[in-house]
């Protein structure tokens, strides 16, 4: 991307999702935990998912207690804690690896880890390893001050999550600090693959397309393609975490899983 040097790291999420967009297509985001299945196949689902067409890599930092991940996510990083996977040793590799990937890197995790490792090193050596953004699902707006600084010192965008309980009020607060893209909830509860997205879920875009300028991605329960048909314009980029890792599981290989998608999502749902 030739205007990486006139851009911020938070702006270049936006940019990336956008570009898909004017394909004609929704933005994909795959979310896999570092270190699953193992330390090193980790890597080479990374760059299967890079390959395969993904637009922004969402890589989990696992943590013991993960209260917003289902269960096929929590055993997927709880495996990674028991291998000896750390925050640490995520962002050194990522360095090492830096210019090698296509697609934006955002990093998913819960605060405690990051706390740890120290905000503005966090911040710091993100950057230097390539990060554009964060997710941290157990910070509220309200308390996000001091982590939003951090990340902002360095041009990374602190993603904000909004669901079927977030109401415009809400809403617009954080769309006045929101940076990278928006990440929508589509079930209230934890994290996994579902048959069918919730009814309300269309609302709750909608809600969300009326208050943010950014790019809506849809995550939380998406399982197929077929899913989205309701959504249509209404969402930006879908985002697939759960589904992605129980195939890892049985098939071995992302690539197989990233070739489902790209068909079907580049396709205008009408």
């Amino acid at each position: 991307m030739h205007t990486e040097h006139l851009t911020s790291p938070a702006d270049r999420l936006t940019m990336r999702i956008r570009e898909a967009n004017r394909q004609g297509r929704k933005a994909l985001i795959p979310f896999l935990p570092a270190g699953f299945p193992d330390s090193g196949d980790f890597w080479r689902q990374l760059d299967e998912l890079d390959a395969g067409g993904a637009d922004v890599l969402e890589i989990g930092i696992p943590f013991s207690d993960p209260c917003a991940d289902g269960p096929v996510v929590e055993q997927a990083s709880l495996e990674s804690l028991a291998r000896g996977t750390t925050l640490r040793g995520v962002l050194e590799e990522l360095e090492r690896r830096k210019g090698r990937y296509r697609a934006g890197i955002v990093l998913m995790g819960y605060l405690n880890p990051f706390l740890q490792y120290g905000l503005d090193a966090l911040a710091r050596d993100a950057a230097r390893a390539g990060v554009e953004g964060f997710i941290i699902p157990d910070l509220p707006l309200e308390e996000d001050a001091l982590c939003r600084g951090a990340l902002a010192a360095e041009g990374l965008a602190l993603i904000p999550l909004v669901a079927s309980n977030t109401d415009e009020d809400r809403m617009r607060a954080y769309a006045g600090v929101a940076q990278g893209y928006v990440y929508v909830v589509s079930v209230m509860g934890t994290t996994g693959a579902r048959t069918d997205l919730p009814a309300g879920v269309t609302a709750t875009l909608e809600r969300a397309r009326r208050c943010f300028d950014l790019p809506l991605a849809l995550g939380f329960g998406v399982r197929e393609p077929e899913q989205l048909a309701a959504c249509g314009d209404r969402l930006d980029a879908v985002i697939f975490g759960s589904a992605l890792i129980s195939h890892i599981r049985t098939q071995g290989s992302a690539a197989s899983f990233m070739e489902r998608w790209r068909r079907p999502v580049a396709e205008p749902v009408l």
